[in-house]
């Protein structure tokens, strides 16, 4: 079986690192000091192979990816390092705590004085009423208690050239840009334009988004937090149901075009009757449809509990979506699969004489405004310092994550190529359909 292509995972660096770093590191070595990260250092991407003849680890050229961490050269000097940090697209638990981290990491172990933060996303570069704000040691000291964004956040990108003469006028070096897949093609297209018009200048990216839908890294931040929460409103929705005769639970959940969300609150739950994501199509209509399902369900226990992505059957919501148009980042807007669901639920059990009680909630506002579980705060440190250790050795065009437990860098061209989506036949989709009980299709 010939595995699927994968991009060429090579960084880009700005130049030869030549000044040495500031950091009391090791070089390796039993001398009781963690290490510095090696620029040889590499993670295989593939973690298994197929058992098919003539297939084995060492059957080809194995991709591998650049491992994150403090380099013992730098291509800056920290004293005449200005950097710049902007939070954009919407809001996510954990920003806060990679704006404190990026921060610290700089002003206290790089010795970086000159940093500021971008107000209300990219359009904080050309926006006159909201200028860039210095960030330091005492202004976000305790930012991370905090849910949102101290730096605040929008969606949409000004003209790339607007953005290069600020970046220029202001002497930047390093940038760094917290958002999810839309912040991270402008990141791209701002790298792009810097080196077409001789900057020196390091873009880095940190992925931020609920729904966990970057290419190539195992998990974005504020997705573990976003399942928490998530639970708690799948565990409101199934006491509401429980407690009513014919009770139905219906909680929308985020998840424009990935389940990952629905799919493991789901699980974390273990309560959930029907999962409904983006990737996988179910009718509504029909002997195995969606509603005669729920109907059957019902009927034997008296409630029933539905999860339902926010992008998931948008077919059905066409005329909904052409009313609404596009979101400042171009973005279709979504129809509220939501409302629709619970209309259509309360509709099809009138018809067939049945009554039903429905509860619906959306907790998205709640959950993206929330501040960090435990698992993001830690992985939002990490993520920060990594990021910071990326940009001072002159590395660009690139974003930190997790993959296989280690941070690697990630070229942003491959990383923009496509959103990951959730695989009807992983392990992931095999637990919820055995862990709800419902169909493997809803369909024909």
């Amino acid at each position: 079986m010939n595995a699927t292509p994968l991009p060429d995972f090579t960084i880009r660096t700005l130049g030869p690192a030549q000044v040495p770093s500031p950091l009391r590191l090791g070089t390796g070595g039993d001398d009781g000091r963690p290490d510095f990260t090696s620029d040889d250092a590499r993670l295989l991407y593939r973690d298994t192979w197929e058992a098919a003849p003539g297939a084995s680890p060492a059957a080809g050229p194995q991709p591998v990816m650049e491992l994150a961490g403090p380099r013992e050269r730098l291509f800056f000097r920290p004293g005449e390092v200005r950097a710049a940090l902007v939070t954009a697209g919407g809001l996510c638990p954990g920003i806060n705590e990679v704006v404190r981290s990026v921060v610290m990491t700089l002003e206290h172990q790089y010795g970086v004085r000159d940093i500021v933060g971008i107000r209300y996303g990219l359009r904080g570069f050309v926006a006159e009423d909201t200028p860039p704000v210095k960030l330091h040691h005492e202004l976000i000291r305790d930012i991370h208690r905090q849910g949102g964004s101290v730096l605040g956040s929008s969606r949409g990108a000004p003209p790339v050239e607007a953005v290069i003469r600020w970046l220029d006028r202001e002497a930047i070096s390093a940038l760094l840009l917290v958002g999810g897949d839309g912040t991270q093609r402008a990141a791209l297209a701002i790298s792009q334009a810097s080196r077409a018009a001789g900057l020196r200048l390091s873009v880095v990216g940190i992925p931020k988004t609920v729904d966990n839908d970057i290419l190539f890294v195992d998990q974005t931040f504020g997705f573990s937090t976003a399942v928490e929460r998530a639970r708690d409103a799948i565990d409101a929705a199934h006491a509401e149901a429980k407690g009513a005769y014919n009770g139905v639970g219906l909680v929308r959940l985020m998840g424009r075009d990935a389940g990952f969300i629905a799919a493991q609150a789901a699980l974390a739950s273990a309560e959930t009757n029907f999962v409904l994501v983006p990737e996988v199509p179910f009718q509504l209509e029909g002997p195995n449809g969606f509603l005669a399902h729920l109907h059957r369900k019902v009927a034997r226990t008296r409630h029933a509990l539905v999860v339902v992505a926010e992008g998931a059957g948008q077919e059905f919501l066409a005329e909904e979506r052409a009313r609404r148009g596009k979101d400042a980042s171009g973005n279709q807007v979504l129809g509220d699969v939501g409302r629709f669901l619970r209309g259509r639920i309360t509709a099809f059990f009138q018809e067939h004489g049945t009554e039903v009680t429905v509860r619906y909630i959306d907790p998205g506002y709640t959950i993206r405004s929330a501040p960090a579980d435990a698992s993001d705060s830690v992985y939002c440190q990490e993520l920060g310092q990594n990021a910071v250790h990326a940009a001072m050795a002159g590395k660009t065009e690139m974003l930190v994550g997790r993959v296989h437990g280690r941070q690697v860098h990630v070229p942003m061209a491959a990383v923009t190529s496509g959103r990951k989506r959730l695989d009807p036949e992983h392990p992931l989709w095999r637990a919820v359909l055995q862990a709800t009980g419902q169909p493997p299709s809803m369909t024909g």
